[in-house]
């Protein structure tokens, strides 16, 4: 991997991760790109990194092979399209798009074009849930009947607290759902190999008005779900809850054990049965299934966390580069794009107040 040359598109706090956990794998960043020539030197002077002036010129580099985007949702479809056509593999942050018309454009380009094409589910990549995948996969818990949990941050709590991701025109039209709800629906999909089927969806606005803008995106949800083979789900998503910094909580519950997980608590799987002690698993390579030793990087009891995932994602995404071609072991364009249909549907559950089939 140490011959790849990358570009990320954006220099916030998620582009910067991007570099890093590229960095760390060995590819070769040849610079990033920014909002402003100016704000990109700024962070490429910081990262130690050369600065493009525009992203055009990112994709005339020809060290670049590959393309990662971390720039505001609405910029993710045009240049996604234009990093396909200039011959680019890409990387693409999530929400794939702000709709499913772009999402699906996008889908059709990337296999049209025998690229490799992820989207940065990253959540997916902690060991441990690797290691959970396996073992659902494998019947460890039993038939699969209940999935329940939440995605909980309060970075928005306040009136005067502002963000990109507040304008519709930006973000799209939902906020809490598309934002950190989608991760929690792609993960538990992801985990139970069983896709979203039908939603019902309550979004609330507490906070109508932030610094004179009115709002119209929603600062929480809770969203029924039904699954593939009868399964059944609930979440709570929401962005104003005081004290839960980035709270991703999850139980899945089947014919004969549960397991249980928290993004506050990476490393740790609880393990709950009926007729024996309940148990939880540390991660550890020495006693993990083969998806969660590849996911893992260091020994057990020496903890791993956000930045570690990007770099196993990553991982898999640039041995299919290296490959040539697309591959397993990486979220594409299409679970993307897949996303995009559940979040469709929960925003006319919403508005029409019932349930709602996801339309494939």
């Amino acid at each position: 991997m140490t011959e790849i040359g990358a570009a990320v598109a954006g220099t916030g706090f998620i582009g910067v991760v991007h570099v890093e956990a590229l960095r760390r794998l060995g590819v070769q960043v040849r610079g990033v790109v920014g909002s402003s020539a100016e704000r990109a030197a700024e962070r490429a002077r910081d990262l130690g990194l050369s600065a493009y002036e525009s992203f055009e010129a990112m994709l005339a580099d020809p060290r670049v092979e590959v393309v990662h985007i971390a720039t505001p949702n609405h910029l993710h479809h045009e240049q996604a399209k234009s990093a396909l056509a200039a011959r680019k593999h890409v990387v693409c942050e999530k929400p794939l798009a702000i709709s499913s018309n772009q999402s699906a454009d996008l889908l059709r380009l990337a296999e049209l074009s025998g690229l490799v094409h992820a989207v940065n589910y990253n959540l997916r990549f902690y060991p441990v849930l690797q290691h959970l995948h396996g073992l659902v996969g494998e019947g460890g818990l039993g038939e699969v009947r209940l999935v329940s949990g939440h995605y909980l941050q309060d970075w928005l709590l306040h009136e005067d607290d502002w963000s990109w991701r507040l304008d519709p025109r930006l973000g799209g039209g939902l906020r809490a759902v598309a934002d950190i709800g989608s991760h929690w629906m792609d993960m538990t999909s992801f985990l139970t190999g069983r896709r979203i089927e039908a939603v019902m969806a309550d979004l609330a606005t507490f906070i109508k008005s932030r610094r004179g803008h009115e709002m119209t995106t929603e600062d929480a949800a809770t969203i029924l779900l039904r699954y593939e083979g009868g399964v059944r789900g609930a979440m709570t998503t929401s962005q104003v809850s005081p004290g839960r910094k980035n709270s991703l909580g999850f139980q899945i519950d089947g014919a004969d054990s549960a397991a249980s997980w928290n993004s506050e608590r990476p490393d740790e799987l609880w393990l709950g049965h009926r007729g024996r002690p309940s148990e939880v698993l540390l991660r550890d390579a020495a006693i993990m299934n083969e998806e969660g030793r590849r996911a893992t990087w260091l020994p057990g009891g020496h903890a791993e966390g956000f930045g570690e995932t990007f770099k196993a994602l990553y991982a898999a995404v640039y041995r299919a580069v290296a490959e040539g071609a697309p591959g397993p072991g990486y979220p594409t364009f299409a679970d993307g794009h897949d996303q995009m249909l559940v979040l469709d549907a929960v925003a006319r559950s919403a508005h029409e107040q019932r349930w709602v089939e996801v339309a494939r």
